[in-house]
């Protein structure tokens, strides 16, 4: 990575976010809320603490993290009440990039060659909060850690000075990145620490309180020449090709679904301030003004990409839209229907979301006769019975020359593996970011 990640912390304890570890007054009820909130205002990932101090509360917590991975697309890094490998295990089948194991214990250093084998070892992170821990565990930090989290900033220049002379030789396989947790009560002097030393980025500290101040502080760092990850567009505004008044058309749409939200247009003015904000703002052609979509309504869409066409006359934005696009209250501007020809949309992800959505609405709501109603009301032994037959019809179909068998299981399976997911919670945006992730 050729930037320096500006990360925020959330500490959990018993299903709310608090503030530190040392102060657990109630920061927000709401930790998947500001866990979004950290991703659109600018954070490159987020670092989790379960302060859990029970099997009931880690369960509360581990069920906080995933809800929190289905809502952020940031790398998410797990920490707190890691004792065994199956705790790992359970960080990242939650959603978390990153699990990290407290080198505080020695049973941890043990642990960190069997979890870096089986899990791969840039998924495993390191917390220290001196050099005594580093020196404990320089082995396994050297051979089987991808990052350290250095939990006391105090003991930065002398981690900084150590990294250099442990993890800078040739015998290291894989670099080891170093992140500190800073408790400064200013940006400049976060800043400071970011230029000062060799590190992958900055966690904690004054970033947990001032989430609209993650772009302007990524500004200041790089005005500072510091590396950090901003909106920069390869395209200047001078190359855009723009219409007699300066402006230039704007195509909204949503980033995952592919739905076509609005259209719009920028001027100069609009375009930098998108770039510096990450939030979409156009120029008002009825009231000659900026605007920052949301700023009213609080339907904000904030930037996932800026795409310019071959021609370099329009741009078509993909964002994340809270709320509606339209001022008429619907989702997307376009629902004025002039021609509709029949079609088949066969998009596989569409087609799979939609059927699913069918079975949730199925089990939300049953009808007499439906057989999705039926194995839910038989329960998860005669789902899984189901899978199962399903799973050795493919076999034998697959023994079979003529392929339209094969396809006619793989669909009976896929509808059967889909009640599965519906019965246990798990969705096609679980399965498919778990793909990503490998």
């Amino acid at each position: 990575m050729d930037y320096r990640q500006i990360i925020p912390c959330i500490y959990l304890n018993n299903g709310l976010a608090v503030k530190s570890l040392h102060d657990r007054s109630k920061v927000s009820e709401d930790p998947v809320g500001l866990a979004s909130y950290f991703e659109n205002h600018g954070a490159d990932a987020i670092l989790i603490f379960d302060f859990s101090v029970n099997d009931a509360g880690h369960e509360k917590n581990l069920k906080i993290i995933k809800g929190i991975s289905h809502t952020v697309d940031i790398p998410l890094i797990g920490a707190g009440n890691v004792k065994r490998a199956e705790d790992i295990k359970k960080l990242l089948y939650a959603g978390c990039c990153t699990a990290a194991l407290n080198f505080s214990k020695p049973d941890n250093i043990e642990l960190a060659k069997e979890v870096s084998k089986r899990f791969g070892r840039e998924k495993i992170a390191a917390s220290v909060a001196d050099i005594s821990e580093l020196e404990a565990g320089e082995s396994e930090i050297k051979n089987y850690i991808g990052l350290v989290l250095l939990i006391n900033e105090d003991k930065l220049a002398e981690t900084d000075a150590w990294f250099k002379d442990h993890c800078s030789d040739n015998s290291n396989p894989m670099s080891v990145d170093l992140i500190p947790l800073l408790e400064k009560e200013t940006l400049h002097e976060a800043a400071a620490v970011l230029r000062t030393y060799d590190i992958a980025g900055i966690a904690g500290g004054v970033l947990d309180s001032s989430a609209d101040g993650f772009m302007d502080f990524k500004r200041q760092c790089k005005g500072l020449g510091i590396p950090v990850n901003t909106f920069e567009s390869k395209i200047s505004w001078e190359e855009l090709k723009k219409d007699d008044n300066g402006l230039i058309p704007v195509i909204a749409q949503d980033y995952k679904s592919g739905e076509v939200l609005m259209l719009a247009y920028m001027n100069e003015q609009a375009f930098n301030k998108t770039l510096d904000t990450g939030k979409m703002t156009y120029w008002s052609r009825s009231r000659n003004e900026l605007w920052t979509k949301g700023d009213t309504s609080g339907n904000y869409q904030f930037v996932k990409s800026l795409t310019a066409d071959c021609d370099q006359d329009a741009i078509l934005a993909k964002v994340l839209q809270i709320g509606v696009a339209c001022h008429t209250g619907a989702r997307s501007c376009f629902f004025n229907e002039m021609i509709n020809r029949e079609y088949s949309d066969s998009n596989p992800l569409k087609v799979f979301e939609d059927e699913y959505a069918t079975i949730v609405d199925r089990r939300d709501h049953p009808k007499e006769g439906s057989y999705t109603n039926y194995l839910f009301d038989k329960g998860i032994d005669k789902i899984l019975k189901k899978v199962g037959e399903e799973c050795t019809e493919i076999i034998v179909a697959a023994k079979n020359p003529d392929p339209e068998e094969l396809k006619y299981e793989i669909a009976d399976w896929l509808y059967h593996a889909m009640v599965l997911m519906v019965e246990k919670g798990v969705t096609w945006e679980d399965v498919t970011k778990e793909i990503v992730n490998r």
